[in-house]
């Protein structure tokens, strides 16, 4: 048995949706480490609130908790909301605040999973990978174009039109280009982990990816699906980076609808690879927490 809890604390929303989908992720987690404790708590609006859940755990003779912001990013909620209420923890708790949930590997696989699972296949990533990883040119020109294609997922404008660079092209053109959707955030750090995961999901293979946010920040989701067009990729889909449903993901499922997206996947919510994070935060932070109790 695990001498510690884990305390997953999420924003809490009005509509119902929210808090299922967290119940759902926290249950996940809990079958992936039956022998630790794994409880909720919410910010605002549902319940139990973060003191409540504290002063619960302490009457119940809890000495050390793990609490674990169910943030993507390190925004003003992991940087100050958070940090504040959990200093209001009864003095016989130890808590110890856990990192946000992104950037990781794990959150670009589940964004994988919800767009397979909305209908793409791994063969409809950007062909264009093909064509970089054959024999090649003896063209610098060529060779220069085609890593720009690469590296921006993006038709450049070629000083001429030469053969690579026109099959590049058309091979983009027949491939899956995809929004990366997030709630959005006014904080700098917040804005770059998007951007950053962006460029990994990018990575694997999709023609290109574009960031877009539902609030604070621009573009919306409607203008990165109509720029993917722009680009001359054929097919679009939006994937949200959002853990639950609530009023933010239904203002990006409208974007991708308006915008005229060909493919909207699901949020985040209780997929395996989010519920392995959960865990894998929680170890670090106890690693932490021992090497700073050795110290």
């Amino acid at each position: 048995m695990n001498d510690s809890v884990l305390l997953v604390i999420a924003h809490g929303s009005r509509d119902p949706r929210h808090a299922a989908t967290v119940h759902a992720l926290v249950r996940r987690a809990r079958s992936l480490r039956p022998g630790l404790r794994v409880e909720t708590a919410f910010l605002d609006f549902n319940l139990p609130s973060v003191p409540g859940a504290l002063d619960r755990l302490a009457a119940e003779g809890v000495r050390d908790v793990v609490a674990l912001p169910l943030l993507l990013t390190r925004a003003f909620h992991a940087k100050s909301d958070i940090p504040a209420v959990l200093r209001q923890a009864p003095s016989t708790l130890r808590v110890r605040q856990a990192e946000v949930l992104g950037p990781s590997p794990l959150l670009v696989a589940a964004v994988e999973r919800r767009l397979y699972e909305a209908g793409l296949r791994p063969g409809d990533k950007s062909a264009t990978e093909v064509v970089l990883a054959s024999a090649g040119s003896t063209d610098p020109e060529a060779i220069a174009v085609i890593a720009a294609v690469s590296s921006r997922g993006a038709t450049p404008g070629p000083p001429a039109a030469t053969t690579t660079w026109r099959r590049a092209v058309e091979e983009m053109k027949r491939s899956t280009g995809v929004v990366l959707a997030s709630a959005g955030s006014t904080d700098p750090e917040a804005i770059a982990v998007i951007a950053e995961t962006a460029r990994e999901l990018r990575r694997t293979g999709w023609c290109s990816v574009r960031p877009a946010f539902a609030s604070a920040s621009l573009p919306r989701t409607e203008d990165a699906v109509r720029a993917l067009r722009a680009d001359g990729v054929r097919r679009v889909a939006v994937a949200p980076y959002v853990i639950a449903p609530g009023r933010l993901p239904d203002r990006i499922a409208a974007g991708a609808a308006e915008g005229g997206a060909d493919v909207l996947a699901d949020v985040l919510g209780p997929s395996p690879e989010l519920a392995r994070l959960l865990i894998e935060r929680y170890d670090e932070a106890r690693v932490e927490q021992r090497v700073a109790v050795a110290g």
